[in-house]
Parts: C-alpha cells; sequence; structure tokens
C-alpha cells in the first residue's frame, strides 16, 4: 500500500524542547492502515515504512495517534535540513508500508 499526501509539519508537544518533528497520516489511509496490517504490527502498535518527502526517501516507522484518530509520521532533522522544511510547513509526502 501506497499513500501520497500533502501535510503540515508539526512538533510533539511532550518533546518540544528536543523538536520532534511529524506529519500526520490522512485519517481514511490510517483506517485502511489498520485494517491491513492487523495484528501485524511492531512495538507501540507501529508499522515499517518506506518514506519519501521531496528528494529524500529513508526506512522508517510510522505510529499510531489516537488524539488524531490516525498515524503519525517522524521526520528526522537530516530530512527536514535537505528539503528546507521547518514545523509548519506543508509538504508533499509517500509513504510505501512494508513487511506486512
Amino acid at each position: 500500500m501506497i499513500v501520497d499526501f500533502e501535510a503540515e509539519l508539526w512538533i510533539w508537544d511532550a518533546r518540544r524542547s528536543e523538536t520532534w518533528t511529524f506529519v500526520s497520516l490522512p485519517v481514511g489511509a490510517a483506517e485502511e492502515i489498520r485494517d491491513l496490517t492487523g495484528g501485524a504490527r511492531r512495538g507501540f502498535g507501529s508499522v515499517r515504512v518506506r518514506a519519501t518527502v521531496g528528494g529524500s526517501t529513508w526506512t522508517t516507522s510510522i505510529f499510531p495517534d489516537r488524539a488524531r484518530g490516525s498515524f503519525v509520521l517522524p521526520v528526522k532533522r537530516a530530512i527536514r535540513t535537505a528539503e528546507g522544511l521547518d514545523p509548519g510547513d506543508v509538504a508533499r509526502v509517500t509513504v510505501e508500508l512494508r513487511d506486512f
């Protein structure tokens, strides 16, 4: 499954001093991911993915976010720097599920 979307980068409030930055997947895609992965999720309910933002592609995991009713994708500093992105910017994101 591949999800292609645009989303705003945001900082996780609980780790604001460490600037953990995420994008939220669309809720509809999250429902489909939950259906597809069922019990195949890993620690913390995570799902392994290949993510692409701009010209940067990396392997990571998405994590469930009950507050948003979706999954969140961490966007590490190296990716944000390479793509010239800051929290509050909107990015085009592609997420491809792996290993389910």
